[in-house]
């Protein structure tokens, strides 16, 4: 089987709809300076999860919290807490120090990196306020604090799936321009933990909030009694594994595997001859799943932000006819060889929208509960399962 399927569109499968805009502004040329895949219409999981739980509404049953997460979360935690005291007196330049990194200390980042992600769609806890704290909790073997700013930048890719300017899952033009060659891919997947980083402090800025100073000031706490009664070396062995968790580790394929367009040419060549929208989201269903809270299964999550890792098989086999045809990867490994080394592929191998979706989750919990929008209203507006998204 080809690593990456060609796009083959079920009878039953949901194509993205027109959103209405100017007919002059369609067909966007791609030129030298820009060849992203524009396009003008919604984004397709809005759609799909209509059609899913117009034919399938038992799928609902699926939203809410996985208590799982808790036990899982605070097991990784003491894994690398214990890996960090063991490694204390070990040179930090040392084959032992990074062979752990990249075998345990990565693995286990990345596994905390997609906790977080889990945590901030409230599928920890049923009180928004306890994900958030929990998030932070997370957050700690990590090293640099994050985890209060990536849920409102997670949240708006969601809701703005490349919308250029908002979804800050995109390349920047930029990006794509200097990296467009074998060494400058080959950088970028060295050190896309950095660009993830950063990227999203370029696009546009956060306000901060209560929980983002918290998040600070707890990850700030911890570092400083971690070096002063483990020492130095402890910290540095995990501010290591974040790096390689995001660099040329097999489970960093997913950054590339969720969103990138592979066979540009196959694509293009549909658009142009049948007009079927290029595909945007792209699931892999094999065996590093079990280490990443099946963030694999990318599809059926963007289709339900609000059912956990645990239930997202589930979503797949109930309405498998609406994911049997779409392009997917078998390998997150062969994902990064082929990013690196395919002259088709590379960072302008992303869908843009010029225009559409909206910023989320930008407030504290408590500035939601005054607006009358509560973070459960927001959350089941964001991922459709809600009374009025059930109702169509």
């Amino acid at each position: 089987m080809a690593p990456v399927q060609a796009a083959r569109f079920h009878r039953s499968s949901v194509q993205a709809q027109p959103i209405g805009l100017k007919q002059d502004r369609v067909s966007k040329p791609e030129d030298d300076t820009d060849r992203f895949f524009w396009t003008y219409t919604e984004e397709p999981h809005r759609t799909r999860r209509q059609a899913i739980i117009k034919a399938h509404p038992e799928v609902l049953k699926l939203c809410g919290p996985e208590p799982l997460t808790i036990p899982l979360v605070l097991a990784v935690l003491a894994v690398q807490f214990a890996c960090a005291y063991l490694l204390r007196d070990t040179p930090f330049l040392s084959w032992r120090s990074f062979v752990t990194a990249y075998i345990i200390g990565a693995t286990a980042n990345q596994n905390l990196f997609l906790a977080i992600h889990e945590i901030s769609h409230n599928l920890a806890f049923k009180a928004a306020w306890a994900n958030r704290l929990f998030a932070v909790v997370a957050n700690l073997p990590i090293g640099i604090p994050y985890s209060a700013s990536f849920r409102p930048y997670h949240l708006t890719h969601h809701k703005s799936l490349g919308v250029d300017g908002l979804d800050t899952d995109l390349p920047t033009s930029l990006e794509a321009l200097f990296l467009d060659s074998i060494a400058g891919k080959a950088f970028f997947c060295t050190f896309q933990i950095l660009f993830y980083a950063l990227r999203p402090m370029m696009v546009y800025q956060l306000p901060l909030t209560k929980i983002h100073a918290f998040n600070v000031a707890a990850q700030l706490a911890f570092d400083y009694v971690l070096v002063q009664y483990v020492g130095g070396k402890a910290l540095a062995y995990l501010i290591l594994s974040s790096f390689l968790a995001g660099s040329l580790h097999p489970c960093a394929g997913h950054f590339i595997a969720e969103h990138y367009v592979f066979n540009r040419s196959a694509h293009s060549t549909a658009r142009l001859a049948t007009g079927v929208p290029v595909p945007e989201t792209f699931s892999y269903y094999g065996p590093l799943n079990l280490l990443t809270y099946n963030v694999g299964l990318h599809n059926e999550h963007h289709d339900f932000p609000a059912i956990p890792w645990s239930r997202l098989p589930a979503l797949h086999e109930i309405a498998k006819e609406f994911y049997a045809d779409l392009p997917r990867h078998d390998s997150w490994v062969y994902v990064i060889w082929q990013f690196i080394w395919d002259a088709e592929v590379g960072l302008w191998c992303r869908v843009k929208r010029a225009e559409g979706g909206r910023k989320v989750g930008f407030g504290d919990v408590g500035e939601a509960v005054k607006s009358g929008r509560t973070e459960a209203w927001r959350e089941e507006e964001l991922a459709g399962c809600g009374k009025r998204e059930a109702a169509g």
